[in-house]
């Protein structure tokens, strides 16, 4: 079985492939099945100077390999991000395409074990909602502001309890 390692330089490319047949109103192709392991990702993509322009993805794998998760992921940060129209095709060429692909999820007991520059954090309520927040996001400096940052995400009060968890990514950048 190939690896994420080796697969992953490749997936800021498949991203992009993705994001382009979508916007030419192609049916999402189904590449041939291969030997690649299961993986989550977001897919975050920025206009030419920085700015957030949509990022989407999943804590769990909803595809059969990380190929497939990519290309899905992409797709719905394209069309589908909330807080943006969607990507309109004249966009695509200048954007730039970050895939990260998440490594497994740690319990933490507080914030003393986040570090926002080297792990993402997800919060948890008691009930179905959670927030997520990538690591080393621009201006995000320590562990409180990326813990608020990530329950305003979820619409989590700041005086509630919360579970939190912590992750490593793999970036690619295309």
């Amino acid at each position: 079985m190939r690896s994420i390692e080796d697969i992953g330089p490749s997936l800021p490319a498949i991203a992009r492939r993705a994001i382009e047949a979508w916007a030419a109103g192609a049916r999402r192709e189904r590449p041939e099945p291969s030997e690649l392991p299961a993986a989550p990702v977001f897919v975050t993509l920025r206009t030419k100077d920085g700015r957030l322009r949509g990022c989407i993805g999943t804590l769990r794998a909803t595809e059969p390999n990380v190929v497939f998760e990519t290309a899905r992921s992409a797709v719905l940060a394209a069309s589908q991000d909330p807080r943006f129209a969607p990507v309109a095709p004249a966009e695509i060429a200048e954007l730039r395409v970050e895939v990260s692909v998440l490594l497994p999820e740690e319990a933490v007991s507080g914030l003393a074990e986040l570090d926002p520059q080297r792990y993402g954090v997800i919060v948890r309520d008691e009930g179905y909602r959670h927030g997520v927040l990538l690591p080393n996001v621009e201006g995000v400096d320590d562990a409180e502001t990326q813990v608020s940052i990530a329950r305003r995400k979820a619409g989590i009060p700041e005086q509630a309890p919360v579970r939190l968890s912590r992750f490593r990514v793999m970036k690619y950048h295309g």
